[in-house]
């Protein structure tokens, strides 16, 4: 068998052309479209993962940002309660200082009413006991009596303090005028001019006396001045007994 070598060498041409025209409209256009499609798939990956770098980034400060709002609402939830504590407690001691003056408000009002129901009570037992003493002196009350009270009060007229004196001879030197002697029972004359004597001779000038009778005054004598008053009998020791018994200790 004879190998045709110039047939050869034109099918091995032909082959190069062949390879050279596939190789350039073939071939290199699918390996260009290859490593485009290469390139995109890199991008692409390398996209994701940025994306998912990102993701995770966001994912992570997501769960430092959600940690952190717990924490900052523990906080306020904690500043909450300590808040409503200490305004719950000061409202307590509010109410109990508020309690604590309706209290003492209480007491005292209390204290008033049970110092005016004895002070009422006071009262109405010294009115009564007064007007028994005076019922029970009125029953001794009489002429005797009357003359050993007004007996006891010419001696104490005798002991009056020279500046009441003093005041009494300047107002009576002022404005003069007549003393009023008032008696339980009717004095004689000699009784009479023995209290005009004496009260004469205190101020160291006349003194001129009107008398009067008055039984209210139970037993005694009872003397007006100008401004000055003497009292030595009965009514007016038990009225001023009872006066003294409601002044405070």
């Amino acid at each position: 068998m004879e190998i045709n070598w110039s047939t050869f060498l034109l099918e091995i041409l032909n082959f190069l052309v062949l390879l050279w025209i596939l190789k350039r409209f073939l071939y290199q256009p699918v390996l260009d479209t290859l490593a485009k499609r290469r390139a995109g798939v890199e991008q692409t990956l390398a996209s994701a993962q940025a994306a998912k770098a990102e993701a995770e980034a966001l994912q992570a400060q997501y769960e430092n940002r959600l940690v952190q709002w717990n924490a900052e609402r523990e906080a306020a939830r904690e500043g909450l309660r300590r808040e409503i504590a200490e305004e719950r407690g000061r409202r307590h001691a509010a109410l109990e200082q508020e309690l604590e003056r309706e209290r003492e408000k209480a007491r005292v009002l209390d204290e008033k009413q049970r110092a005016d129901s004895l002070r009422k009570y006071q009262e109405t037992a010294l009115a009564q006991g007064e007007r028994f003493v005076a019922r029970l002196l009125s029953g001794f009350a009489g002429p005797e009596l009357e003359s050993r009270l007004f007996d006891l009060a010419l001696s104490q007229l005798d002991g009056l303090p020279g500046e009441r004196l003093d005041a009494i001879r300047l107002a009576c030197e002022e404005a003069p005028e007549a003393a009023e002697a008032s008696t339980a029972y009717p004095l004689d004359a000699a009784s009479r001019n023995r209290l005009s004597d004496k009260l004469s001779g205190l101020l160291g000038l006349p003194v001129a006396c009107h008398f009067k009778e008055d039984r209210s005054l139970l037993a005694g004598l009872h003397v007006t001045l100008g401004p000055w008053v003497f009292q030595a009998n009965l009514r007016d020791e038990i009225k001023g007994f009872a006066a003294s018994a409601h002044e405070p200790d």
